[in-house]
């Protein structure tokens, strides 16, 4: 890891005793044993197919800047006819899909290796996908398990690897898979601390030079009633653009039992969602969608955050250190403004979208309708949406695309929505108003993932004595 990535989170004395316990498990762990069920062959890395030959440089639907110019890229070959290999990193839920998906969106496609921390997780994955694909998954001797096992999917002869695993993976797996010439599709958000922000940025642009096409899960980009709606706003529909406001008020998160946990780390890579070093918090991993949508709205990134959050009091102390409810306002250049709400939390009023409101009107996005004053609608768009938001066909683009010899990269704008959520989360944590580029060059990092090699190495966040944790404690918390 670079040097800005050294963690900074503080221990209790009972922590710093766990740690010194766990260290020396970690290092029996390191030198020869391995975590039950991991396959520990590495696969040579293999030559590297024929070239990806890139043709002019074009916009895609979405906003996708398509970069011409760049040498010939190692890779695959354009001419469409040629099998385009994938690797799965990161087997749960949405990795299944993604893949699922991508097999329907070009049918020469095939999936060649797999890998997760978990064998039973795997194995679901995969029953998943070959009972839709059958004919096309072609994994034997290429299903990887352990935690780090992504490694050897990333040396398999995948043409494209997919990063789906929680997002705190998300930097250094990221960087490794543009090291190895590799296409990337990965989730978002793209990190969970800015100096993973930081490396994200700058493997985007060595994917560039390489010539690589680079995908990211913020698929409203790809959702044709959204490009038609902010298409409208951005040409003057509801006159200049005043302030907005964006919702991702849902249901708390899933919980698992501690019953088949073996250790610390391995209770919180089940429940990563409830951790910021590997969830980033929900603002970070839910709502980072609609600040995205804002941003791409406003054609940029806001330039201040302030608010409060903290954690629900019938909450489980015990589940983790994320806050559950934040409210930040964003300022924006030209005097623009976004009022933010994210929680979780069962029971309450539930909303999930983007509004705006100008000079002439009012608009909800994700409807695609636009009201004047009165309430009354002016303009609705007729475009289909589906469920998906467009998940579907962001998969078809970003293979429409390969096949086409066009690059697609979409690291900055993703990059830009994900900071603008880990600063709306150090708003809330320190109670402070923050300002964009203290919080793009924020030394505070929240893991070293590169020194997690086993289930037995110490965890980044570590309980207290009662088995709480430590949370942000807004007005003497510090984050930049």
């Amino acid at each position: 890891m670079p040097s800005d990535s050294k963690p900074s989170q503080p221990q209790t004395a009972n922590a710093k005793r766990i740690a010194a316990d766990s260290e020396s498990q970690c290092s029996a762990a390191s030198s020869g044993d391995s975590d039950s069920g991991q396959r520990s062959s590495v696969l040579n890395q293999r030559a590297s197919r024929r070239c990806f030959i890139q043709s002019g440089g074009i916009m895609l639907a979405g906003g996708s800047v398509l970069t011409p110019g760049l040498d010939a890229a190692e890779g695959v070959h354009a001419s469409g006819s040629d099998v385009l290999k994938i690797g799965l990193i990161g087997c749960g839920s949405r990795g299944t899909q993604a893949v699922i998906q991508a097999l329907q969106a070009d049918p020469a496609t095939q999936l060649v290796a797999m890998a997760d921390v978990y064998e039973s997780q795997l194995h679901s994955s995969f029953r998943a996908i070959n009972g839709r694909h059958a004919d096309r998954v072609q994994v034997e001797g290429q299903r990887f398990v352990g935690l780090d096992a992504w490694r050897q999917v990333i040396n398999s002869d995948a043409d494209v690897v997919y990063l789906m695993t929680p997002p705190g993976f998300r930097p250094l797996q990221f960087e490794k898979a543009v090291d190895a010439g590799k296409h990337v599709f990965m989730e978002k958000p793209v990190a969970t601390d800015a100096p993973g922000v930081r490396r994200v940025l700058r493997a985007g642009e060595a994917a560039k030079q390489k010539g690589l096409a680079i995908a990211v899960g913020l698929q409203r980009h790809h959702d044709a009633r959204y490009r038609e709606t902010i298409d409208r706003l951005q040409d003057g529909a509801i006159g200049d653009l005043i302030y907005a406001r964006a919702y991702w008020n849902g249901s708390g998160a899933k919980t698992n039992s501690r019953r088949n946990v073996t250790t610390e780390l391995d209770h919180q890579l089940r429940h990563w969602r409830h951790f910021d070093w590997i969830g980033g918090d929900p603002i970070v991993e839910q709502h980072v969608h609609n600040l995205d949508v804002i941003n791409w709205l406003f054609g940029q990134h806001p330039i201040t955050a302030q608010g409060q959050g903290g954690r629900d009091p019938q909450a489980n102390p015990n589940l983790g250190n994320s806050f559950d409810h934040h409210m930040i306002e964003f300022a924006y250049a030209g005097d623009k403004r976004l009022l933010s709400q994210c929680r979780r939390a069962r029971g309450c009023w539930n909303n999930i979208g983007e509004h705006v409101h100008g000079t002439n009107g009012s608009c909800d996005l994700a409807a695609g309708t636009i009201r004047d004053f009165d309430g009354s609608v002016i303009w609705k768009s007729d475009a289909a949406t589906s469920k998906d938001r467009g998940s579907q066909q962001m998969q078809t683009d970003f293979f429409s695309a390969l096949r086409s010899g066009t690059l697609p990269n979409e690291v900055e704008y993703a990059a830009n929505s994900t900071m603008t959520a880990i600063m709306g989360r150090m708003a809330s944590h320190s109670g402070k108003l923050v300002r964009w580029n203290d919080a793009l060059n924020s030394q505070q990092s929240l893991a070293d993932v590169e020194a997690l090699q086993s289930l037995r190495c110490p965890a980044p966040v570590l309980p207290l004595a009662d088995g709480t944790y430590e949370t942000a404690t807004p007005g003497q918390t510090k984050v930049v």
